[in-house]
């Protein structure tokens, strides 16, 4: 088979990278009923990648290993597996070594996140963040958090923002965010639902929370080590 031409988009991560994903068009997967919002990818079909990603309902795809892990986060419908349902507000860490035959009945909408994990991850994750479990962030105002999962390599977090509210993130070895509703406004730009954020290693955010406050995945810390891609980032 002819490698597929491996795919280069925000794949330098020593620079900032945006995509307003709200407005950029669903592109076809391999999978019929299946599109997605490329947001960052090095590869081809095997890649390390984030995307948003589209199920028409009762598609499918095929039974494929995850030998890099993989992460997601359901932002609508149902997404399910041979494991279980998982309806929106669910994450999931499948890491290296797990496989599965992903499908939905309903159709659903998932942010995943391909070939991302320390290899040394082996912790199968699964939370339910509906209702959200939320915590007062300390020495943070206006800010409460809903922990996803954190180890020595990275924080990954829900976090609410309340109106108005001027919110600092240090520089911690990378901060990537996904606005899952309401508003932000940072680096003179605007944010709001589905847009995504990454600022590589040693850079802060300076952000101010829309007039209704905002609701944002995040993921801090996982930008500061040597990047883990495919062995042939080029095949398919």
């Amino acid at each position: 088979m002819t490698p597929a031409p491996a795919t280069l988009l925000n794949a330098d991560f020593s620079v900032r990278a945006t995509v307003h994903a709200a407005g950029v068009p669903w592109a076809p997967s391999p999978m019929p009923g299946v599109s997605r919002r490329m947001l960052d990818r090095v590869g081809g079909e095997v890649a390390r990648a984030t995307s948003i990603v589209r199920y028409q309902a009762g598609s499918r795809f095929s039974a494929h290993l995850h030998a890099g892990g993989e992460e997601f986060l359901v932002l609508e419908g149902v997404f399910q597996d041979e494991h279980g349902d998982y309806p929106a507000g669910c994450y999931v860490r499948n890491p290296p070594g797990t496989r599965h035959v992903p499908r939905t009945a309903a159709g659903c909408t998932i942010f995943v996140k391909l070939w991302q994990f320390d290899p040394g991850d082996r912790q199968p994750v699964r939370v339910d963040t509906e209702p959200p479990a939320w915590q007062t962030a300390l020495a943070r105002p206006g800010v409460s958090l809903h922990p996803l999962f954190a180890d020595a390599h990275e924080n990954v977090r829900l976090e609410r923002w309340a109106p108005g509210a001027d919110i600092r993130l240090p520089s911690c070895g990378g901060i990537e965010l996904l606005v899952l509703s309401g508003h932000l406004r940072a680096l003179d730009d605007s944010f709001n639902q589905h847009s995504w954020l990454r600022l590589p290693a040693g850079e802060a955010l300076a952000a101010v929370a829309g007039p209704a406050g905002c609701t944002l995945w995040i993921k801090t810390g996982h930008l500061a080590g040597p990047l883990r891609l495919p062995p042939a980032a080029t095949s398919d």
